[in-house]
């Protein structure tokens, strides 16, 4: 019978091989899982380190809209949100503020996200930003943050001088003349089941003046 001593070694010697790649895989994984936790303790960190930065921001939006938004925070492991729905007669407008990681959690991401329905003009629906999250410049997520809500106040404000979203909101000063839109009214006046929208403070004067209404 063949000496199989030398086979078996090698059999052995093979098995011995893929035990050895079997514990390097599991102990890399286990670092590299480790790794990221590391990662993602180093992003909550700085999510609380940001949120002296982005709250104020936000808080400011939402006052100067007054009762015309309503704000939905949400925080869920690795994303924090804040979700802005305005009250437009004209539209549907929801805006997302996103903060983020990659992946790999090596980035903060934020993302800016705005809707309006229906869609009847050019507007930015979405930017995004990337900073290494080991070195993250508190001033530049500041300011990404006001140029952000400040674009979306202009595109709010241009939605309200649209001629397409207007069409159906226009009314007629019944003294000047003058066609606007039913929201830039400076008084409403009822009389006989039917309101009638004023430029100004004169033309609703002379317009009960002139039909005698006490």
């Amino acid at each position: 019978m063949a000496d199989v001593s030398s086979l078996l070694q090698r059999i052995d010697s093979e098995f011995s091989a893929s035990e050895q790649k079997i514990k390097n895989f599991q102990s890399e994984q286990t670092q590299s899982y480790e790794d990221r936790q590391r990662r993602l303790k180093t992003f909550e960190q700085v999510c609380d380190s940001l949120r002296d930065i982005c709250r104020p921001r936000l808080e400011a939006l939402a006052q100067r809209f007054g009762e015309r938004v309503q704000v939905t925070p949400r925080v869920s492991g690795e994303l924090r949100e804040a979700n802005f729905k305005f009250d437009s007669g004209l539209a549907h407008i929801d805006l997302r503020f996103r903060t983020s990681t990659d992946q790999e959690v090596r980035k903060l991401v934020l993302d800016y996200e705005l809707q309006i329905l229906p869609i009847l003009m050019k507007f930015v629906p979405h930017v995004q930003a990337e900073f290494p999250l080991e070195a993250i410049d508190a001033g530049a997520v500041g300011q990404w943050f006001d140029d952000r809500i400040v674009d979306f106040v202009r595109t709010y404000l241009s939605l309200h001088q649209n001629e397409f979203y207007l069409k159906d909101h226009m009314v007629v000063d019944p003294v000047a003349g003058v066609r606007f839109p039913r929201f830039a009214a400076a008084s409403v006046l009822e009389w006989k089941g039917k309101k009638y929208y004023f430029i100004g403070e004169n033309t609703r004067r002379e317009f009960e003046q002139k039909n005698k209404i006490v």
